[in-house]
């Protein structure tokens, strides 16, 4: 039942972060995104919810400025 508090309760709320799942061929980045986090309501963590688990690359948490990925950014 709890689960099911929490899922209803961040489709209403916009995410503080985009997860975007990032892989690098050459010198170029493919950014794909893959899920979400909202902030806990006491401020002391994230529920990180993806719609896919990638197994390679790297998953990256951006504000949701746009919903494209950045151009030419780093590995920060």
């Amino acid at each position: 039942m709890a689960r099911e508090k929490t899922t209803n309760t961040q489709a209403h709320n916009a995410p503080e972060f985009l997860a975007w799942h990032v892989t690098q061929r050459g010198e170029k980045s493919f950014w794909n995104k893959v899920g979400a986090a909202w902030a806990h309501k006491d401020g002391q963590g994230y529920t990180l919810q993806l719609e896919t688990c990638p197994i390679n690359g790297r998953i990256v948490l951006r504000a949701p400025l746009e919903d494209t990925p950045p151009q030419n950014e780093g590995r920060s």
